[in-house]
């Protein structure tokens, strides 16, 4: 996997202090193989579709779901796990330069939404996001650069956007960040979204407006993390979902 790529290269205070609230982040699902290893994380953005990166494609036959959980390693009774039905990767996706690293979901049957699960609302297309605005991002990922061990419960941090001009500066990305990403992070590092943190949300105002994607290390004070804008691509997610439905009504009257 190309090095700084959110799913295997996590929260950091690295997220290692900072739990969330059981049950309080009710939007998050843990993406993972078959043999229940976490690999990304999802946002629930209606009962039956789920947005993610693009680069946590593993294959629709590779790939289970888990919304309403907390801990990755105690049973709670609260889980929900789910099959994907489709996985419909953004056509413009370059694995190389990031750009257009989003992915949705399709579920085999809807989430039942409860006080354990419900879904994030979206942006506006084109929406934009003010610089120094505070964000919340959520994972289950690694709690330092090195690696180790994924930490079993939901961690979560608050973090300030940072101006796509900073971001793309010559001591930072130097011109990497396109149109269609985020940076956020504090210009003293500390905090940040690192391995396994990989598809999962960048809350602002409420809505998701990024989808945590890549970077360079993690917490680093130089390179803050990159999301995915998601309100560049409003119209194609509304558009995909759209399109499916009109496609399995027109199927059916065949």
């Amino acid at each position: 996997r190309p090095p700084g790529r959110r799913s295997t290269t996590p929260l950091t205070e690295t997220l290692n202090d900072i739990h969330s609230f059981p049950h309080s982040i009710k939007y998050i699902v843990s993406i993972q193989t078959m043999d229940r290893r976490h690999i990304c994380a999802g946002v629930l953005i209606n009962k039956y579709w789920v947005v993610t990166a693009a680069h946590c494609n593993i294959g629709v036959n590779n790939m289970m779901l888990v919304a309403g959980d907390y801990s990755l390693t105690i049973y709670e009774g609260t889980e929900q796990e789910m099959l994907p039905h489709l996985l419909v990767p953004h056509p413009a996706y370059n694995s190389t330069t990031n750009n257009g690293d989003i992915m949705l979901i399709k579920l085999r049957a809807p989430i039942y939404l409860n006080s354990y699960v419900s879904i994030a609302l979206l942006p506006r297309h084109g929406a934009a996001i003010a610089e120094g605005r505070t964000c919340r991002v959520s994972g289950w990922g690694y709690t330092s650069a090195v690696g180790g061990q994924i930490p079993s419960t939901l961690r979560t941090v608050r973090l300030p956007i940072v101006s796509t001009e900073n971001c793309n500066g010559s001591r930072s990305f130097d011109g990497r960040i396109t149109e269609n990403m985020l940076c956020a992070g504090f210009s003293a590092g500390g905090k940040d979204a690192c391995q396994g943190d990989s598809g999962g949300p960048l809350v602002c105002d409420g809505r998701l407006y990024g989808v945590v994607s890549w970077g360079s290390g993690c917490a680093d004070a130089r390179f803050p993390g990159v999301y995915t804008a998601v309100s560049k691509f409003r119209r194609w997610i509304d558009n995909t979902i759209f399109s499916y439905y009109s496609r399995c009504n027109r199927d059916s009257t065949v």
